[in-house]
């Protein structure tokens, strides 16, 4: 019994330790959450493409057009999203649409993020939205080889300022690559 009694003072001590050693999850400042309701709201599930397909080839030649501009109407993401939203795909027809009209060029889809967030994480984002866009735009039937993708991640994204600035930081655009 005496040694029972100090075997559960050794467990007692060793769980309490335990216990005491464990972080707490951080709470998240309310006012960096995007907003709810139905017209903020993406649902991730919405795209049937898998993140762990194989990696897209990179871009051996060429050069991104001077402007950076895009061809395009940009596609948007929600915070913290790489799936492409329902609302976002008429876009994506345009593109194809332009892909067709200019069957000599090729398109650059360049991945963005809003400041938050660290760099690494943005571009690691900025890469799955560029790609999200990149697989759906090959299931509509766009040629793979005049698709390339890049993230910018953060880089070119306002810093402060609130929702409103950060939605616009979140997104794909569509940039001609032009042939050497």
């Amino acid at each position: 019994m005496k040694n029972f009694a100090k075997l559960l003072g050794l467990a007692l001590a060793l769980s309490a330790l335990v216990l005491s050693g464990c972080k707490k999850k951080p709470v998240r400042d309310a006012s960096t959450l995007p907003a709810t309701g139905p017209s903020n709201t993406i649902d991730p599930n919405a795209v049937a493409f898998a993140p762990d397909q194989a990696p897209i080839p990179q871009r051996t030649e060429g050069t991104v057009d001077d402007t950076n501009k895009s061809v395009v109407d940009s596609v948007y993401f929600g915070l913290d999203r790489a799936a492409v939203a329902a609302p976002e795909r008429p876009k994506l027809d345009a593109a194809l649409k332009w892909l067709k009209d200019n069957p000599e060029k090729s398109l650059v889809l360049v991945g963005h993020c809003d400041w938050r967030g660290t760099a690494e994480y943005n571009l690691g984002l900025g890469d799955r939205r560029a790609n999200s866009v990149k697989r759906f735009l090959e299931s509509l039937g766009a040629d793979a080889k005049r698709l390339e993708t890049l993230s910018k991640g953060s880089t070119d994204a306002k810093q402060g300022g609130g929702e409103a600035e950060w939605q616009k930081d979140r997104r794909v655009d569509f940039v001609q690559l032009k042939k050497q």
